[in-house]
């Protein structure tokens, strides 16, 4: 069995490209939602396998993607047959030993990883796309996507109740003062304190993807079909990027403001951000942390910081991004990267583990797939991954949809209980407004 590619005259959104198999058990779409930064676009579906359990997680990839029929075809394929799917935040539990006092109580796997001989490829640059699958499947295939499909009627998406947060401000307000207490004390430097919205719903989310991608032009959006859920992202950060020659790159966002409708008062917000101490202060610790997860895989001195403190703006927020890079070591690959800086220090504090664990005494309920990652990770190499914030799950007919933000020593409880809002501001009142 061998895997090949070919071009394919595809053209108009890859959103209504994967509405095609949207319904089917572990379609995946990455979504750069026509963001100038993203560089592909893809769809991924019928996987040869499917992995669930966590235990030990990365020999088990790496075993399922040394399996992975090799490939013949374009070399510039950044995806060549591989892994693709989610890992929850709780997926770090195979990786450290953590406590056990917030509640699981989403009944999905820690991981949905599925290993994909199959996939639509969109390079956004020219528009070139191309369709990879076993050779014998290519025809097959092809005639699939080119075809001219009816769309079926869907029932729309709505909420059948209110969200409501698993902490109140005055709860929140408390865990930040608990927080601040292991601060002063010198615990910890920094911890990401995150409230849980959960609301019932009817309708595919799917559609609700829809409507969130057209407001939040997210760079490293995805949707994944699950057997009893589905997962929403619109993200705007990359966790880890790594090309076929072992070039590695993390862009950790820490730092936000809201958007202002006038253009005065949105650049006066965005220039707030961009000199403000206390964010750079934040930043600067995670850069930190990154470039020492980095370490543990690179050559020694090729982890550099090209750039600190940029501003990138969407729809809801502006956000202060850095940029890590690095060199993979011959006796490393992507795997054991992510592996080695799973989950991303962006949405945990420094140091990782200690945070990890204030984070399961105060959070009532874990993140289940917020703040974990959706990926790829090709046989050749290739490797591009995403921290899924602004991300929602649902489970049967309940959604669920997090919002975060880092704590420090003179964090004042209120602006950040704030920022938390601002976060989902186009997410939580869109789907409200659906109802």
């Amino acid at each position: 069995m061998t895997l090949s590619a070919i071009e394919i005259p595809l053209h108009g959104s890859f959103a209504d490209l994967f509405a095609r198999c949207a319904d089917e058990p572990w379609a995946l779409l990455l979504d750069s939602c026509d963001h100038p930064h993203g560089r592909y676009d893809f769809i991924f579906r019928q996987p040869h396998a499917v992995i669930t359990t966590s235990a030990n997680w990365p020999q088990q990839l790496s075993q399922a993607l040394a399996a992975v029929p090799a490939y013949q075809g374009p070399a510039e394929l950044p995806f060549q047959g591989g892994l693709a799917g989610a890992f929850s935040y709780d997926a770090g539990r195979a990786l450290e030993r953590l406590p056990n006092h917030a509640s699981a109580d989403i009944e999905l796997p820690d991981i949905a990883i599925g290993v994909y001989h199959q996939a639509l490829i969109r390079r956004r640059s020219d528009g070139v796309t191309w369709l990879l699958a076993e050779q014998h499947q290519l025809a097959a295939l092809q005639q699939f996507w080119l075809q001219s499909i009816t769309p079926t009627e869907q029932a729309p998406f709505k909420l059948t109740s209110n969200w409501s947060s698993n902490m109140s401000a005055a709860d929140y307000q408390q865990k930040v003062a608990r927080i601040q207490t292991y601060l002063h004390a010198g615990d910890c430097y920094q911890i990401n304190l995150a409230q849980r919205f959960y609301a019932q719903f009817s309708g595919d989310p799917w559609l609700a993807y829809r409507h969130l991608r057209d407001r939040n032009n997210a760079p490293f959006s995805g949707f994944l079909r699950l057997p009893t859920g589905a997962i929403l992202s619109h993200s705007p950060e990359r966790f880890l990027r790594v090309d076929e020659a072992g070039q590695v790159e993390t862009k950790p966002i820490k730092g936000t403001r809201p958007r202002s409708a006038d253009a005065e008062h949105d650049r006066a917000l965005a220039q707030q951000l961009a000199s403000s101490a206390k964010d750079r202060a934040e930043n600067v610790m995670i850069v930190d942390l990154l470039r020492n997860d980095l370490s543990r895989c690179c050559e020694p001195g090729s982890v550099t910081v090209p750039t600190l403190f940029a501003i990138e703006s969407y729809p809801a927020v502006h956000h202060l991004v850095s940029t890590v890079r690095g060199q993979l070591r011959p006796d490393k690959n992507a795997l054991d990267l992510l592996a080695a800086c799973f989950p991303g220090g962006s949405i945990t504090g420094a140091p990782k583990i200690r945070a990890m664990e204030i984070i399961d005494q105060l959070e009532p309920h874990r993140r289940s797939y917020y703040c974990g990652s959706l990926a790829y990770v090709s046989q050749h190499g290739a490797a591009d991954s995403s921290i899924a914030i602004r991300t929602l799950v649902s489970h049967h007919s309940d959604l669920y949809c997090w919002a975060g933000g880092g704590i420090v020593a003179d964090s004042e409880w209120a602006s950040e209980y704030q920022e938390t809002l601002d976060k989902v501001g186009q997410i939580i009142p869109v789907l409200a407004a659906l109802s």
